[in-house]
């Protein structure tokens, strides 16, 4: 179906995230942080990017804003569990540099697919 980059530095939300896409029938190709993410997508083409937001080396923001200036039309969907400020804080930030969607972390099940299936559609 798809091809899919998530980029989150938490490996069993990585592992989560992949079981999940995969279940949908999509493929889905793994980077820790937002320098492996962009590196993975500079040698690849995405249906999706799937990005956390708070990240060691390169957090999630501006993995965004270099994302939107390379691949401007590619989908991108943005989950936080937050930190000091909260999660929805940085996923309205997200918002503003042009994610397509949001999603807080923990998520149901059923909320992550239905918005792949959004996003994808």
């Amino acid at each position: 179906m798809s091809n899919i980059l998530v980029i989150d530095d938490d490996v069993n939300i990585r592992e989560l995230i992949k079981i999940m896409l995969e279940g949908e029938g999509h493929e889905a190709v793994m980077a820790e942080d937002g320098i492996i993410g962009l590196d993975i997508m500079n040698n690849n083409t995405f249906d999706l990017i799937i990005t956390d937001i708070i990240m060691p080396n390169q957090e999630g923001i501006e993995t965004i804003v270099q994302i939107r200036s390379k691949n401007p039309g590619t989908k991108i969907l943005a989950i936080s569990g937050g930190g000091r400020i909260g999660s929805t804080d940085y996923l309205t930030l997200a918002k503003n540099f042009g994610v397509d969607k949001t999603l807080a972390k923990p998520f149901y099940h059923k909320d992550f697919i239905n918005c792949i299936r959004e996003l994808l559609e």
